[in-house]
């Protein structure tokens, strides 16, 4: 993914009001992110618990996405539906996102599970491990994996508009 603005980012949001967009919290480590690593940009929201968001790069450019999810996760082992990365205790939410346009405005959401530290594109890339889970076994590449990752949470984008 290449570098964004906090501009870019605010700008981005397809699935809350544009005021929404102005109040949430930005990252403050944008400088600092491993942009080459990302397949998108996700965060949580430091002071809401509960809130996160993503920033995907779509054909059509960027695509923002609020979501809410219960802080603690699940008191058992899941796995993420984007980068299947298993974690124990708390480590996987279902992020819920409401959908866009009218089915949005009338309170339609769409979920899914996701790691709660929205850093699905490190786990696929073996940059970053979960603290008591694991990748299950498998013979895919990396070039693999990312792409997986790119295609799992593109559908999720797309189910949002339909």
């Amino acid at each position: 993914m290449d570098a964004i603005t906090e501009r870019d980012i605010r700008a981005s949001f397809v699935n809350c009001s544009k005021g929404e967009a102005k109040r949430l919290p930005a990252p403050r480590d944008l400088a600092d992110r491993p942009w080459e690593d990302l397949d998108f940009l996700g965060w949580t929201d430091p002071a809401y618990p509960g809130r996160g968001y993503i920033v995907v790069t779509r054909e059509t450019g960027l695509v923002g996405i609020a979501m809410r999810f219960e802080p603690n996760g699940s008191g058992k082992s899941q796995m993420c539906t984007v980068c299947l990365t298993t974690h124990t205790r708390g480590g996987i939410a279902l992020m819920s996102a409401g959908k866009v346009g009218d089915a949005g405005r009338a309170g339609n959401t769409l979920g899914t599970y996701m790691c709660i530290d929205l850093a699905c594109s490190l786990y696929a890339r073996g940059k970053k491990k979960p603290a008591l889970g694991s990748r299950y076994r498998e013979d895919l590449g990396p070039e693999e994996k990312i792409a997986r990752v790119r295609e799992n949470l593109h559908a999720f984008v797309d189910r949002l508009f339909h």
